[in-house]
């Protein structure tokens, strides 16, 4: 049985752009961002498959698209830990609003 190594991977999201990977890294650096996360008060969210491929992002690269609901659905996680999902789920609508009255390059108008 192939034991996976144990990784981290830190994302920062400003409310304005796809979230940032801003830290990541396997083994004692897994531990050590794991460690600042916990000293900080941020919360920790454990998904093996999303670790396994948010790995592949370059750091300082955004999100891909294609992950956003499911980044959304973890950032709402951490801001409800941190008492800030108000502020949060404001954000999203606005920038749902927003980018609703932006056509997107695949529209046939």
């Amino acid at each position: 049985m192939n034991k996976l190594p144990k990784f981290a991977i830190a994302l920062e999201y400003d409310g304005k752009q796809a979230p940032l990977v801003t830290a990541k890294g396997h083994d004692e650096i897994a531990n050590q961002i794991l460690r600042l996360a916990h000293e900080a008060n941020i919360p920790i969210q454990k998904d093996n498959e999303l670790a396994l491929v948010l790995d592949q992002i370059d750091l300082g690269d955004h999100v891909p698209e294609a992950l956003y609901v499911v980044i959304a659905e973890i950032l709402t996680f951490a801001y409800r830990l941190s008492g800030k999902h108000k502020e949060f789920m404001d954000d999203i609508q606005m920038h749902s609003e927003a980018s609703a009255q932006i056509p997107h390059l695949n529209d046939e108008s």
